[in-house]
């Protein structure tokens, strides 16, 4: 599992035109599943996510969680973070997990976030759809976390 977690000041998806998700002052997150990946590996990631540090204190250092900030998190499902590009110019997403089992480990991450932050804190893209994303990057703050 891979998490591409950008702290932002604010982002939002839209499918066919309707937006779908937002977040103010908290995190985007791109999440890409991959063969091999668990439910622990998603609510471990989940944790890991919510304890995240890479908020400034009132010293200007990076020492505050999304719980202290009581930001949001907007989260989107993408498979193109298993792309293997080595062989070739059109990459192959041999190592992304198949939808099914991506969409189900999706959801337990959401379900972890939402236990932890609350439900009202934490939305998405539409699984699988074709989005349009908007992330206003806040630093730029860009961090990953991985099962890998």
């Amino acid at each position: 599992m891979k998490l591409i977690i950008q702290r932002v000041s604010r982002g939002s998806v839209t499918v066919d035109g309707h937006t779908t998700g937002r977040t103010g002052k908290g995190f985007v997150i791109l999440f890409g599943a991959r063969h091999g990946d668990s439910e622990d590996d998603a609510r471990r990631l989940a944790d890991k996510t919510v304890s995240l540090r890479i908020f400034e204190d009132s010293a200007e250092k990076m020492n505050l969680s999304i719980e202290d900030v009581k930001g949001s998190i907007l989260v989107i499902s993408q498979f193109t973070l298993y792309a293997d590009t080595r062989k070739g110019n059109r990459p192959s997403f041999i190592n992304a997990a198949p939808p099914e089992l991506a969409e189900r480990l999706y959801n337990v991450y959401l379900e972890a976030l939402r236990r932890a932050l609350g439900g009202e804190r934490v939305q998405t893209g539409i699984f699988g759809a074709s989005m349009q994303v908007e992330i206003m990057n806040d630093g730029p703050v860009t961090i990953e976390l991985s099962t890998d």
